[in-house]
């Protein structure tokens, strides 16, 4: 039950993202902190942790949010080359180092599990900055988490996150309408716009 309310409620917040809604935050604090104590009881340690980092997003997100261009919405923004190496290069060493600590418990999967994790903090501060190309980032990610929570018996977080794959196209195509609107009225480069 507890599980089939956190998929409700992040399900919520993902809708309400796509719509870059201010009250995604709200949904993703409550789902949030369900999610915190199944990822515990399940051995998906970096999951747990991850669930905490997401509460504290969710209150930056909504103090990010609250700020708005001249027509009352978010502007959406995307970053350099330069950038997205950065974070990748972040991912990768965060994974490997987060992996090989997990290993030393009882934790499952713990490299499939770190991966996951690194790169949704990424992913996550990426969509508090409203960064265009997080869809980009949560594709990978919610393609690799369907896999290991199937393993864990997850079974409605698997299903969340197959639909989570399918809201990230429409995600990417309401975000990029923005960003193409909200840059007709600004005559920087994509590459020079950062957060």
């Amino acid at each position: 039950m507890m599980e089939a309310l956190a998929v409700v409620l992040a399900l919520a917040y993902l809708a309400l993202a796509i719509k870059r809604n201010i009250g995604c935050w709200a949904a993703a604090a409550i789902s949030t902190t369900l999610y915190l104590f199944i990822f515990l009881e399940v051995k998906l340690y970096a999951e747990a942790l991850l669930q905490i980092f997401y509460l504290i997003m969710a209150g930056y997100g909504f103090l990010h949010w609250r700020k708005v261009d001249s027509e009352g919405l978010q502007p959406v923004v995307r970053w350099s080359s330069r950038q997205h190496v950065l974070a990748l290069g972040l991912i990768g060493l965060a994974s490997l180092g987060l992996g090989h600590l997990l290993s030393l418990t009882d934790a499952a999967w713990p490299l499939v599990d770190a991966f996951t994790t690194c790169a949704s903090l990424v992913a996550t501060w990426m969509v508090a900055r409203r960064v265009l190309d997080n869809w980009v980032y949560w594709l990978v990610i919610d393609s690799v988490s369907i896999v290991l929570y199937l393993e864990r018996a997850l079974f409605f977080t698997a299903c969340l996150f197959a639909i989570y794959i399918i809201m990230i196209f429409f995600g990417w195509r309401s975000w990029t309408l923005a960003y193409r609107a909200h840059t007709g009225q600004n005559t920087r480069s994509p590459g020079h716009q950062t957060t």
